[in-house]
């Protein structure tokens, strides 16, 4: 089974969403069932919404949202439903300062899809989106078909 995962920078605009669902809703309609997105930066929050919306409609995917640290006391009081999260095995042993690049290698691995908005040419959503490139995932980037 196939699945598509998430990287954007953190700045990332909220009109871009009607675009993203369309993306989602595209990928659904080729088969993707899985769907794995991060928990940091607006660009993720977004995702996440545009997922359980989905989701709501179309019980025949799934998702989640994959956290790089687990939750602390004030982190419940979030908006986050932590009923959709997954903390990966193993990423408990990696240091804290190295757990999101570790979880977006994760996430990275078991993807065949990547949507991205990434206009930057630096920071972690660039890393990674170019990180799948080179492993042959196939990207499409938002922020290049405004």
């Amino acid at each position: 089974m196939s699945a598509c995962t998430f990287f954007g920078h953190s700045d990332s605009p909220l009109h871009i969403r009607p675009q993203l669902k369309s993306l989602v809703l595209e990928l659904i309609e080729s088969g993707i069932r899985e769907f794995y997105v991060g928990d940091k930066g607006s660009f993720d929050l977004m995702v996440a919404s545009v997922l359980r919306e989905i989701h709501k409609e179309n019980h025949s995917i799934s998702y989640a949202i994959v956290l790089s640290y687990l939750p602390s006391k004030k982190d419940y009081l979030s908006d986050t439903d932590y009923i959709e999260t997954i903390y990966p095995q193993g990423i408990e042993k990696v240091p804290r300062k190295y757990a999101i690049v570790w979880r977006n290698k994760w996430m990275l691995q078991k993807a065949d899809y990547v949507i991205c908005y990434v206009k930057y040419t630096w920071g972690g959503a660039y890393k990674f989106v170019e990180l799948a490139k080179k492993k042959g995932k196939k990207v499409i980037n938002l922020a290049e078909q405004i």
